[in-house]
């Protein structure tokens, strides 16, 4: 009988509980598996206390970019803004290393945030994320991380070239998002960098990755994706997830505004900013199909296959940039 390797395999949640235990003293309950894709994350009970253990996949994230995404979290966390922290063990290891059958990956566990993921938010709870967002942005402006900086290439073409593995070219879907990767590359080489802030940015911002309390209070977690780039990056992917989520448009409207007054009433977003926003909202859907088509071990065949990468392109895509993209 033969023996094969594996590409990707779930943790079971019985054999992490005694582990977590042991690493950081807990007198775990309970560990369960809350979901799995690129990362498992696991919410552990220990007494009265509540935490989220994430296994990252085989080589997703390096020891070191890890390490970095940690250090951004504390230095947000000490400056009082919100955000769900990696807890270290006994010996002072945020990092644990976890021998699965694929090779080596890494685990941290992360305090838990209260509340609940909400789908539709209020408008005083988008007008508390505007405020967060830009007083985290006030402290990562000129923040250089040791993890990839968002660039037009790596947003718009190394994107496409992982998307071109699951979507043929002779496709309308493949030729619409080709003839519009010309059009961004173009936006983003006319950008005026001096008047757009650069540093720390999280990429990931929306209602999945933040939790809101009864009393509207709210913590970001999931910074997987931080890195370095334009800081309005965060800004155009909220804006997006936004559109995408609210279908009424004068409540989008208004929505909309009290998150804009809520990050204008710490720090102004330029002209210029506010001028690339749905440009690189655009590229943020370009960005995110290409790490679904990059990490396909980690979904589902059904999720991820053709006719779902054209509906999505045209539903989600094309429809944002025609709205919301104009060119002169």
């Amino acid at each position: 009988m033969h023996t094969f390797p594996v590409i990707s395999s779930t943790i079971s949640a019985d054999a992490l509980a005694p582990f977590v235990a042991e690493a950081y003293n807990l007198e775990v309950n309970t560990c369960k598996l809350l979901k799995t894709g690129i990362n498992h994350s696991y919410l552990i009970k220990a007494g009265e206390q509540k935490f989220v253990f994430r296994i990252y996949s085989l080589d997703w994230r390096s020891k070191t970019e890890i390490a970095e995404e940690i250090r951004l979290l504390n230095l947000l966390r000490d400056n009082g803004i919100p955000v769900s922290y990696a807890i270290h063990d006994t010996c002072g290891n945020h990092i644990q290393e976890l021998n699965a059958p694929e090779g080596m990956r890494y685990g941290v566990l992360f305090s838990f945030a209260e509340g609940e993921k909400l789908l539709n938010l209020s408008a005083d709870v988008h007008h508390t994320i505007g405020r967060t967002m830009a007083q985290m942005h006030q402290l990562t402006e000129g923040l250089t991380l040791q993890r990839v900086t968002y660039t037009a290439d790596v947003m718009l073409q190394q994107s496409l070239q992982q998307l071109k593995k699951y979507l043929p070219a002779d496709t309308e879907e493949m030729q619409w998002m080709l003839s519009t990767q010309k059009i961004l590359l173009g936006l983003w080489n006319n950008v005026d960098t001096d008047k757009v802030r650069t540093g720390a940015v999280h990429m990931d911002i929306w209602f999945d990755n933040l939790n809101v309390t009864a009393d509207g209070k709210v913590t970001l977690f999931d910074f997987d994706f931080c890195g370095n780039g334009w800081l309005c990056l965060d800004i155009a992917y909220y804006v997006l997830q936004v559109y995408s989520t609210e279908k009424v448009e004068a409540y989008r409207d208004e929505k909309l505004k009290s998150f804009f007054e809520g990050y204008e009433s710490i720090t102004i977003i330029s002209e210029e900013e506010k001028r690339l926003l749905p440009m690189l909202g655009v590229s943020m859907y370009y960005f995110y199909l290409g790490i679904q088509s990059q990490r396909f071990e980690n979904w589902a065949n059904v999720f991820l296959n053709e006719t779902y990468l054209k509906r999505f392109i045209t539903v989600l895509v094309k429809k944002y940039f025609d709205d919301h993209v104009y060119i002169s």
